[in-house]
């Protein structure tokens, strides 16, 4: 007999803030789905994604993306106006599971708020832990109060929050279930473009945002031509979003780059090295085995604020996760074409270099083993779903 036969629909309730909580959220709902025998049903706040799982979400997610103080001050009115209404949909709602995912500026507000009124008896799960690690390491003991049990993407995270009294599982980062990075067909890249495969490539990454195009393209940009200087025989390629793709071609023009923004993890395994901005993508990066050198500028305040409060002695991802420094980080005033372009050269011209880098993104990809993040995640929820 089926748990669909056994028992009722089985409500859970979940909100993500973001586009990458809502593919977080989609897929937590399909694996949710499959282990429960099709017994679950969905409410909350989402974006398309979700909505192709079959949530109908309260109000549009778009509404919770904001950042920075500019942005956010206008819209505090409308910000808690929306707390209260998610909370106040919860109680009446009353879900089997509340699941939160990221965002939480928005998120941890509506747990306190649902915690501290009492009016369901739902176990309150959030999805992606606030790097503590890395700044504020009192937040772990302020999420313990009114959280039941916390999903963290990193391998490291739980002790943090264990400690505090409140459950904590890994369940793996979504890097590692990433289609596109599985799929990632270097020949292929390549042979589109007309590089041959023994011909050295660079795949540079400057950048998601525009603010940081602004501080990383010129650092960048000279950094090819000393690397182009070293090695005349060398093909660069940059990938980048569809909204940036002129601003970065604009950036290197003059320099024979090949701008991409439909290919991007085919361009990471044909590339031998590639230069980011750090990221995400260094775990993408990782995931796919190509050696790297990361750099970061920031803004006179933001390098000032950085320096007192960043907690960890790494940046990206990869090394946090190896506890080493397996990828050059060149940050802040380090952040020079100069020298990003001797870092680049070491992996392009010494073979030992790059094959450190991708033994010990093999090393790293050993965290990762076992079932998909979603899938592990859906396990824990399963764990808090009445029978």
């Amino acid at each position: 007999m089926t748990l669909s036969q056994q028992s009722p629909h089985h409500h859970i309730y979940m909100i993500a803030g973001e586009a990458s909580g809502d593919i977080l959220g989609a897929r937590l709902m399909k694996k949710l789905r499959d282990k429960t025998g099709g017994a679950v049903r969905f409410s909350g706040i989402g974006g398309a994604e979700m909505a192709e799982e079959g949530l109908r979400s309260l109000f549009p997610m778009e509404t919770l993306s904001v950042m920075g103080v500019a942005e956010v001050l206008p819209r505090i009115p409308d910000l808690l106006s929306r707390m209260r209404k998610t909370v106040r949909d919860i109680e009446e709602k009353q879900p089997d599971v509340v699941i939160t995912i990221d965002s939480p500026d928005f998120c941890f507000r509506v747990l306190k708020s649902v915690k501290r009124r009492g009016r369901i008896k739902a176990p309150l799960i959030h999805y992606v832990a606030p790097s503590v690690w890395a700044w504020r390491p009192e937040r772990a003991k302020k999420v313990a109060r009114f959280l039941n049990h916390l999903l963290a993407l990193l391998p490291f995270e739980p002790p943090y929050f264990e400690k505090e009294g409140l459950a904590c599982t890994f369940v793996g980062h979504p890097v590692m279930e990433n289609r596109g990075l599985k799929a990632a067909d270097g020949a292929a890249f390549r042979a589109r473009h007309g590089i041959a495969p023994e011909k050295n490539l660079v795949c540079v990454l400057p950048g998601s945002r525009m603010s940081e195009l602004k501080r990383m393209l010129p650092a960048f940009r000279e950094s090819l031509v000393k690397i182009r200087a070293a090695v005349p025989e060398i093909a660069f390629t940059a990938a980048t979003l569809p909204h940036l793709r002129e601003t970065v071609e604009s950036g290197f023009q003059g320099l024979n780059v090949t701008v991409t923004a439909e290919e991007k993890y085919d361009a990471f395994a044909a590339a031998d090295a590639a230069l980011a901005t750090s990221g995400t993508v260094a775990l993408e990066l990782a995931a796919v085995g190509t050696p790297c050198v990361i750099g970061y500028r920031m803004n006179a305040l933001n390098a000032f604020l950085a320096k007192k409060m960043i907690k960890t002695p790494y940046v990206s991802l990869p090394n946090i996760i190896l506890g080493r420094s397996a990828v050059p980080e060149l940050l802040l005033e380090n952040c020079t074409a100069e020298k990003l372009a001797v870092e680049m050269l070491k992996i392009l011209t010494d073979p030992a270099a790059a094959k450190a880098q991708k033994d010990a993104f093999a090393d790293m990809r050993l965290h990762f083993s076992g079932p998909s993040p979603s899938s592990a995640a859906a396990d824990v929820v399963m764990r808090y779903l009445k029978d």
